[in-house]
């Protein structure tokens, strides 16, 4: 089972539940886990095409062609090229 986890606001508007667990077998890329879960897909479909989701797997930043597999942590957050929501930007 893979942790699902919806961080900010503009994507938490969108999905009935901001906190999810998603059985899985074996290792499967992100994009699939989300196009195989109608709640996911529904939610965060317009943001897939467009690019704008910001990924993390336990902690490590991800694409959607990272994988996940049984017992992972993914946090899924909305970016664009004007806003981070939901994550907090570490000055340098």
């Amino acid at each position: 089972m893979v942790k699902v986890l919806i961080l900010g606001p503009t994507l938490q508007q969108r999905v009935t539940e901001p906190e999810m667990d998603v059985e899985v077998e074996g290792s499967v890329p992100i994009k699939l886990l989300i196009e195989g879960n109608a709640d996911l897909m529904d939610a965060l479909a317009p943001f897939v095409v467009r690019g704008e989701l910001l990924v993390t797997v336990n902690r490590k930043v991800g694409s959607l062609d990272s994988v996940v597999k049984d017992g992972d942590v993914l946090k899924i957050s909305h970016q664009s090229r004007a806003s981070y929501d939901g994550t907090t930007d570490i000055p340098t």
